[in-house]
């Protein structure tokens, strides 16, 4: 197996926003990057704000490091993410199916056509980043081969795996659940995993032992144990690496990471 390409989410946690041990500004968001980075992070999925300090942030963390930028929230409308395409990422996230989330202080729903999936995939090769998918669910598969089939994609397609995320596209994180996912992904797919909530421990194992990636962050689980805050984003990184090297895959570091992509 390739070795593991680990994304650190440098973002708030959106079921316990009391706990509040993340960035809370753009000069932390940069400095959260990049001990993430050091950490051994391949990736950094990060929420740019919605202004011209985007292109600033990316150029900040490029000038400190070679990670992978991610830019996320992909529960915007394509039309309000132009400063996440003009701040030029490596990546940038897109959800393949209705955002559906009930979190602690906020409730999403957001429609994504077909059409917006298409005018992503022809922006993004215009732009030339790579598209991050998330996959909720089945219907998510349809969506990436519909795209696939009208030659909008080039491979790999790079896949993020959600479980447990609340909301009327929650996919329950259990080992099942992960195993009918993997089993209908279309070919030539490079995944990762997602899971909001304690059961992290349980589907990261999985992905590893079945040559995934893993995304690992105080948005996704701000625990570093049950009911222990991570200090810090780099500490929950570091317990990753070391879940990954218990289980006998080594970490890629950005270039590493890159060429599995192909980015």
């Amino acid at each position: 197996m390739e070795k593991v390409i680990i994304t650190a989410t440098v973002a708030n946690s959106w079921i316990y926003p009391e706990l509040k041990n993340w960035a809370v500004d753009n000069k932390g968001l940069i400095k959260d990057a990049i001990q993430c980075a050091e950490a051994g992070a391949a990736i950094i999925h990060i929420h740019l704000p919605r202004s011209k300090e985007a292109t600033e942030i990316v150029a900040q963390i490029r000038e400190q490091s070679d990670v992978i930028i991610q830019a996320g929230m992909s529960s915007y409308p394509i039309e309000q993410r132009i400063t996440d395409f003009e701040s030029r990422p490596d990546m940038l996230s897109v959800i393949l199916n209705h955002h559906a989330e009930v979190f602690t202080n906020v409730q999403v729903d957001q429609l994504h056509t077909l059409n917006e999936l298409e005018l992503y995939a022809e922006k993004s090769r215009r732009y030339k980043i790579k598209l991050e998918f998330e996959v909720w669910h089945t219907g998510s598969y349809w969506n990436l081969n519909y795209l696939i089939n009208k030659n909008l994609l080039d491979p790999p397609y790079y896949l993020t795996l959600f479980f447990g995320w609340p909301g009327g596209t929650w996919c329950p994180p259990t080992i099942d659940s992960f195993l009918y996912l993997k089993k209908y992904m279309p070919k030539d797919s490079v995944y990762s995993v997602s899971i909001m909530g304690k059961e992290q421990r349980q589907i990261l194992p999985l992905a590893i032992l079945n040559g995934g990636n893993i995304r690992v962050g105080t948005e996704d689980n701000p625990f570093i144990k049950e009911n222990v805050p991570a200090k810090n984003n780099a500490e929950i990184v570091k317990d990753a690496i070391n879940l990954c090297r218990a289980l006998g895959r080594e970490i890629a570091d950005p270039s590493e990471a890159r060429k599995i992509i192909k980015i």
